[in-house]
């Protein structure tokens, strides 16, 4: 792996996402959202293409930020930018037709791109349970499952690991939430 161009990558990440916080009650800094979808890349999935690993901790900037596919393309060149820009959506459209073409393209997706979906879907569940966004009830908690596992069900197998871990992480989520929701129960009836 070609460490500069990793660290470069960060480094405009954070640049690009310094003034972003996540929905989460202690407004997390953004920038961890792409460097755990990188480390999960190299630390589970064994993932050492260095475009790969750039296009991980970028994979937001385009969709978040006021970075353009020619920035990408000029400083991480052409292979990183496709990347960033498969696994990027279109804000134009609105949230359900976002949704519903990341389900609908899952199938076209190219081996990198889905290897960053995994790390992408699997980092977004782990914090939509341990630290979820404000006002997110479980019933939304538990759509936004659904929908990340139609995503990844629609891809080609592309990394046994990440995937695994991937449907771990999914069935964790569901226990949390079924037992979230009892306790809800519960505590109601009280």
């Amino acid at each position: 792996m070609s460490l500069p161009i990793v660290m470069q990558a960060a480094n405009f990440a954070a640049e690009r996402h310094r003034q972003q916080r996540r929905k989460d009650e202690d407004a997390s800094p953004y920038i961890n959202h792409p460097l755990n979808v990188a480390n999960l890349l190299c630390e589970v999935g064994g993932i050492n293409d260095t475009n790969i690993i750039a296009a991980a901790l970028l994979h937001d900037t385009v969709e978040d930020t006021d970075t353009t596919p020619a920035q990408i393309a000029e400083r991480f060149g052409a292979q990183v930018r496709d990347l960033v820009m498969e696994v990027s959506d279109d804000t134009q459209l609105v949230s359900v037709d976002r949704k519903r073409l990341q389900i609908d393209g899952a199938a076209s997706l190219s081996h990198g791109a889905v290897l960053i979906k995994l790390a992408d879907k699997t980092s977004n569940i782990r914090d939509i349970i341990d630290s979820p966004p404000r006002g997110w009830s479980i019933d939304r908690r538990r759509r936004y499952l659904d929908w990340a596992q139609a995503v990844i069900d629609g891809c080609r197998p592309a990394n046994v690991a990440l995937e695994s871990l991937f449907r771990n992480t999914v069935a964790q989520a569901r226990q949390v939430l079924t037992q979230l929701e009892s306790d809800t129960v519960t505590a109601y009836k009280t």
